[in-house]
């Protein structure tokens, strides 16, 4: 839980920043990734909660899954911000 709000905070203050030079577009396609970023995240939290109550192999598969997972969101969301920033060309 305190990584989901530890990231939605480091999101929101790097969407506020970026708000400033970014168009309307390109705004609203960085709060998407955002969206799909802490979605990966409480998803993973999720997995890392059921892991915590197995044990052995299957703790160790659900942690392994719950990385990927993460990584996997946070991989899409960088994707959907290169795709905004290529977009856009100049500020609206």
């Amino acid at each position: 839980m305190k990584t989901f709000l530890k990231t939605a905070m480091f999101a929101s203050v790097a969407v506020l920043g970026l708000a400033a030079c970014d168009s309307k577009s390109e705004n609203a396609a960085e709060d998407q990734a955002a969206i799909v970023r802490e979605s990966g995240d409480a998803s993973g939290d999720a997995l890392d909660a059921m892991a915590d109550s197995t044990g052995g192999a299957s703790e160790a598969a659900l942690e392994n899954k719950a990385d990927a997972v993460r990584s996997a969101a946070d991989d899409k969301a960088d994707a959907m911000e290169d795709q905004a920033d290529k977009k856009d060309v100049a500020p609206e």
